[in-house]
């Protein structure tokens, strides 16, 4: 079981790990083990609530199959259960980031005193951009 907060876990039943063959560098012994570890949650399936699996598919980017399987997949350490650990921990990592729901933007109003240095700008710029033109003859 993955603990994800304090009030919310993913069983172990949610999703699979398979132990591949890591590539890389490692002598003799590599050809013979599988230290790699690639964990595949279905999102779809999942237990977690809409909201938190919209946000999920969002943030999952290229990680997530058409299949609607969500595959993350470590090697970077020579120990199989450290590998564990890491994929475990990023899947967990993954949930916190889309169970917080994003602040909801309310549009606002310019105020006077932007409205009028805006306005004086544009003026101060235009007064320069006329300088730049031939000068008129004046009898």
């Amino acid at each position: 079981m993955i603990e994800v907060t304090s009030n919310l876990a993913i069983g172990d039943d949610e999703f699979t790990e398979r132990m591949v063959k890591a590539s890389g560098p490692g002598g003799q012994h590599v050809n013979k083990t599988s230290n790699a570890v690639e964990l595949r949650f279905p999102v779809g399936a999942s237990t977690l609530p809409g909201d938190v699996k919209e946000r999920l598919r969002r943030l999952a980017g290229s990680r997530l199959t058409q299949d609607d399987v969500l595959v993350l997949f470590s090697q970077g350490s020579r120990s199989l259960e450290m590998n564990r650990q890491d994929v475990r921990e990023r899947l967990a990592d993954l949930v916190r980031k889309a169970l917080v729901r994003p602040k909801a933007r309310r549009p606002t109003k310019p105020t006077y005193s932007s409205k009028l240095k805006r306005l004086e700008g544009k003026s101060r710029r235009s007064g320069v951009k006329s300088m730049r033109g031939r000068p008129t003859r004046e009898d």
